[in-house]
């Protein structure tokens, strides 16, 4: 699992994005695009086409793959794997050592916070 972690990390800020998104459960596009748009989903404006090319490369590489979830017959949701979880959890674990370093260098304004 290690090596397919480091195939994939460091992520794009879509890619981010919608495994941010989907931590939070299972979602739709729509949904994942709305998230990324907050701030706390990165600021991310998306259209559909970078969403669904970015979950189609997700799921080859086995970060996301479609839920058994439904409500509309028109929507498909997904979600995140095992693997998907482990690649947020590395892919977060490198920013935050990035940001630790960046503050100790005294680079971020008001200790990283603003």
């Amino acid at each position: 699992m290690a090596n397919g972690i480091q195939r994939v990390v460091p992520l794009s800020p879509a890619v981010l994005a919608i495994l941010l998104s989907l931590a939070e459960g299972d979602k739709h596009g729509y949904a994942m695009m709305k998230d990324a748009r907050a701030p706390r989903g990165g600021g991310i404006a998306m259209g559909p086409g970078t969403l669904y090319g970015s979950v189609d490369r997700m799921i080859r590489d086995g970060l996301v793959e479609e839920s058994d979830k439904q409500d509309d017959e028109r929507r498909r949701y997904y979600r995140l794997t095992t693997q998907g979880r482990a690649v947020l959890a590395a892919e977060l674990g490198r920013l935050d050592a990035a940001v630790t370093s960046a503050r100790s260098l005294g680079l971020l304004p008001n200790g990283g916070r603003s």
